[in-house]
């Protein structure tokens, strides 16, 4: 028996990257797992098989979670395929990095859009299911630049502290139904979008950690386990810090 046997879980943006390893991990611990992405291509259909292989029932939406009505969508989908939703991972993200001088209206909205205001159309999508089941574990994917802040990352800094502000209203509004809700908010994680980065770069992040190393996708799997399991039935409202140490 793991950890989440018997428990759906839903993930957003997660055909690669912390998404990927968060829904991989899931799965070995007996979840069934629906995760989305943009567009339904090889990263996807790899994930699919993966999740299949494990011996639980995983499936890919095409869908884009910044979009209203595409988010009720996906639930809507999720729903008639697998049933009911345990858990709830906010995790698709972007960044358009800028110094504020340079950042434009457009690189500006799509941050918000995508990273925030997809985490309002999923949980108010979702919370209607966890509200009648009186259960439910939402997790979003924050950042510890929406804790700190980061020069050049305005847009992207702003949206992961939004999520923060809204993760612990929602734990106020549906704790009292059995929902909780917390954050995690990764440090420098070794992903593609930190691999572009030069080695510079990478070695000067590094100096800045108590632990003097990046992290993997799979520390912050492992915390989103933890959040989605029984082991943290009494635990809502918190931002746990995936990040070596960098933000104390």
């Amino acid at each position: 028996m793991g950890l989440l046997t018997g428990k759906t879980a839903v993930i957003t943006g997660a055909s690669r990257g912390i998404g990927r390893a968060i829904a991989l991990l899931f799965a070995e611990e007996g979840a069934d797992v629906a995760f989305s992405d943009l567009f339904y291509d090889d990263h996807a259909k790899s994930l699919e098989n993966e999740l299949s292989a494990l011996g639980v029932r995983g499936k890919a939406y095409p869908s884009n979670a910044s979009v209203t009505a595409a988010g009720e969508e996906f639930i809507s989908q999720v729903m008639n395929d697998l049933g009911k939703i345990d858990v709830l991972v906010n995790n698709a993200g972007i960044t358009r990095d800028n110094l504020l001088m340079r950042l434009s209206e457009e690189e500006w909205d799509m941050v918000i859009s995508v990273n925030l205001k997809s985490v309002f159309n999923l949980t108010k999508a979702v919370h209607r299911i966890m509200l009648k089941q009186r259960s439910g574990s939402i997790i979003n994917m924050s950042s510890v630049v929406g804790v700190s802040g980061n020069g050049g990352q305005s847009n992207y800094s702003a949206s992961k502290a939004g999520m923060i502000g809204f993760t612990k209203s929602i734990a106020k509004e549906l704790g009292s139904r059995g929902i909780r809700c917390n954050a995690i908010a990764p440090g420098f994680i070794e992903t593609e979008m930190t691999a572009r980065l030069s080695d510079e770069v990478r070695q000067n992040w590094a100096e800045t950690i108590p632990l003097k190393r990046a992290g993997k996708p799979s520390d912050v799997a492992n915390a989103a386990l933890f959040l989605a399991s029984d082991l943290s039935t009494y635990i809502t409202g918190q931002v746990i810090l995936v990040d070596g140490g960098m933000n104390m």
